[in-house]
């Protein structure tokens, strides 16, 4: 199928599925003119992708890992490599978590004050 096909099919602009091309998340055919010709399985790795970033992963980590995507939902097989990536990636965002639950607390606690002085001026 040609990219305008896929991108109806998945409803994932041609721009982007170039993108995921140039990241080597899908690799085209190329036809004797030039234009890419997808194979049949490609949408459903669109929507693997989708869902990976979805996730929060970035496209080098999905690149790593989509070998072991299956499914739409995607469903991973079980490899010890890809378990280390994930976990780590987990640990990187609960580390960002963190960190903007520390940034709620200070500006609650600057907000706060600030009322507090709002407050008292107007009495």
């Amino acid at each position: 199928m040609r990219i305008g096909e896929l991108a109806a099919r998945t409803g994932v602009h041609p721009r982007l599925l170039r993108y995921y091309e140039e990241q080597g998340l899908i690799s085209p055919d190329r036809d004797a003119n030039g234009y890419r010709n997808y194979s049949a399985d490609v949408p459903g790795v669109v929507t693997q992708i989708r869902a990976l970033l979805g996730a929060g992963l970035s496209t080098e980590v999905i690149r790593d890992i989509l070998p072991c995507a299956h499914g739409p939902a995607p469903e991973l097989e079980p490899h010890p490599d890809m378990l280390a990536v994930l976990a780590r990636e987990l640990a990187a965002v609960e580390a960002k978590i963190d960190c903007l639950a520390e940034t709620r607390d200070i500006l609650t606690c600057y907000l706060n004050a600030t009322r507090g002085k709002l407050a008292t001026q107007d009495r």
